[in-house]
């Protein structure tokens, strides 16, 4: 257990069968009345960010988050397979429990899989990955206006906006929590 007055940023508590996480706290002392802590906290499934006051003795169960690294296999239609790389257990979850950015993710790279009692529900890849250009329109020469860019297909079929110099078999580096190019790699 622990109280509000125990708040700091990053801590996860649990509250009314939900999992938060404090964004922000500040503890309040009115020259008036009793004291209390301010509190931007997150909730870590859905993201919904809210504020409250609580009073500093209120009690709270203490949430522990796991994240462990897993290996994505493969996918059959729904279901997407993940691997334990200490133990080879394979672990199947469902296509929404996968973020936006896992359109970035080929077979074999290692994810960070958050789970609370056991239920998944984030999925994040790695922050940057090198995937290579299958399909792109060739660039045509003296158009050089400021950041011109054009639609590039990836290996794991998302699309991006490259610059023109960018051709068919290059090897990209992507940003896959803005899904930007960076640089070839």
């Amino acid at each position: 257990m622990l109280t509000a007055g125990d708040f700091k940023n990053g801590l996860t508590f649990e509250m009314d069968g939900k999992v938060y996480q404090v964004i922000e706290f500040q503890h309040v002392k009115p020259g008036k009345g009793a004291a209390f802590v301010r509190t931007k906290y997150k909730d870590v499934v859905t993201g919904a960010i809210r504020e409250a006051s609580f009073n500093p003795t209120a009690k709270f169960e203490n949430a522990v988050i796991e994240r462990r690294d897993l290996e994505y296999l493969y996918n059959d239609g729904e279901l997407y397979y993940f691997m334990d790389q200490e133990s080879y257990e394979q672990i199947p979850l469902n296509k929404d429990k996968l973020g936006d950015n896992f359109k970035f993710v080929k077979e074999n790279t290692v994810c960070r899989i958050s789970s609370w009692k056991g239920n998944v529900f984030s999925v994040d890849p790695p922050t940057f990955v090198e995937l290579r250009v299958t399909e792109t329109e060739p660039g045509v020469r003296g158009d050089t206006a400021t950041n011109v860019t054009k639609p590039a297909t990836l290996e794991t079929g998302a699309v991006i906006k490259v610059p023109i110099f960018i051709n068919e078999g290059d090897l990209l580096r992507i940003d896959t929590r803005t899904g930007e190019y960076l640089e070839r790699a």
